[in-house]
């Protein structure tokens, strides 16, 4: 006879952001060589009898949950007992306050919201005064870098039950992937390529919430809890004939890594052409005898790499388009669709004004019209962007 719980398993109820669903761990690499200054997961999930599917751009949802030790410092921080039970949410539910601070709450993102609603926990002058409207810069730039442990420890002594502390923080929000897959090409499965996110602010180790959990504590066999989110404004073309520009540097490769499998699967006619960057070839090349191979079969019409730190100038992918500006813009006025994914901070804004030059250039344009022809581009889906 089957449980209750069995029961509600089964009743198809479709899996989502508010009922994700837990995909096995199939694969987890790193997939950086030996002196890399980064760490690259590439992470495959089952997602057999999820019922879950996906399309070339879409993005992967996954709920992470905190690091142990950064709980564990809080909690001793506090003097608090982890197995004190705490209401979380509107419905009234309760949890264990470890398992709280574990998979509920946000921990690692201060706001002003949290540091203003904080200061009538303390009688801390330092606190008291930085909330004040009129030190409002101030106290974004605190906020900048530092988690609920810094707060905690900074402008104590606290008034505050754990309860008043926790109905501070907000709930935990998902992490959105590219996906780097084709389901056509992987039936049944979902693949990511996460950086790990660690650096060193105000004194302290810094981790990424979701990346660090899937480069230090995900282990092949684990699951892990995701849905399916779709992206309206990153697509494949239509049309199989199409020619694709795809420029992808670092985890910018993933949206390409599946739109290059969907398009092997499908045989398409269309050419492709490939954009990537990273710091060094020897160590930095990721999905590189995957991409040669592609190459070599004709599915990948042309990868040009930029391989920043192995040269005494930097050269990012920028300049590897300007280099090739001429083909480029034969390949575009042919009715090319140009893709790019990354980092929104920089790059995105350097292959745009590349694109503009070569416009600019290559096609006699004042730079206006060549503002204009880019962003008719983007109304009619030619241009696209992935960025965050």
């Amino acid at each position: 006879m089957k449980s209750a719980f069995e029961e509600t398993k089964n009743e198809n109820i479709p899996f989502s952001r508010t009922n994700p669903f837990q995909a096995k761990v199939l694969k987890n690499i790193n997939l950086n060589g030996t002196g890399s200054n980064k760490e690259t997961r590439h992470i495959e999930l089952s997602l057999k009898g999820s019922g879950l599917t996906y399309v070339p751009g879409a993005a992967l949802g996954v709920i992470p949950s905190n690091d142990p030790e950064l709980v564990a410092a809080l909690i001793n921080e506090m003097k608090w007992d982890e197995e004190a039970i705490v209401t979380v949410g509107k419905q009234g539910e309760t949890l264990s306050l470890k398992e709280a601070l574990t998979s509920y709450f946000e921990i690692t993102l201060l706001t002003k919201k949290i540091l203003q609603q904080a200061a009538v926990f303390t009688e801390n002058e330092e606190l008291k005064n930085l909330v004040l409207v009129e030190n409002a810069a101030k106290l974004k730039e605190y906020c900048y870098g530092r988690d609920l442990l810094d707060m905690l420890r900074d402008f104590g002594p606290w008034s505050a039950s754990a309860q008043e502390i926790v109905s501070l923080l907000r709930k935990m929000t998902p992490r959105l992937y590219s996906i780097a897959s084709s389901i056509a090409a992987n039936p049944d499965e979902v693949h990511l390529t996460i950086g790990a996110v660690r650096y060193t602010a105000h004194g302290r180790e810094r981790k990424g919430v979701c990346s660090v959990l899937c480069s230090e504590r995900i282990k092949e066999g684990d699951t892990l809890p995701v849905y399916v989110q779709a992206n309206k404004h990153f697509y494949l073309p239509e049309s199989e004939d199409k020619d694709i520009i795809m420029v992808g540097p670092g985890t910018g490769i993933a949206p390409f890594r599946s739109f290059i499998q969907e398009r092997a699967v499908n045989k398409v006619t269309g050419r492709s052409w490939l954009f990537f960057g990273d710091q060094h070839e020897a160590s930095d090349f990721l999905y590189k005898s995957e991409l040669e191979k592609y190459k070599e079969d004709g599915v990948l019409t042309r990868i040009d790499t930029a391989f920043s730190r192995d040269t005494d100038q930097k050269v990012y992918v920028q300049h590897k388009m300007l280099e090739h500006g001429k083909e480029l813009y034969e390949w575009i006025e042919k009715g090319a669709y140009f893709y790019v994914c990354g980092d929104k901070e920089y790059m995105a804004k350097d292959v745009n004004e590349a694109l503009i030059t070569i416009l600019e250039k290559e096609g006699s344009m004042a730079r206006d019209a060549a503002e204009a022809y880019l962003k008719d581009m983007q109304k009619q889906g030619r241009y696209q962007r992935d960025v965050y």
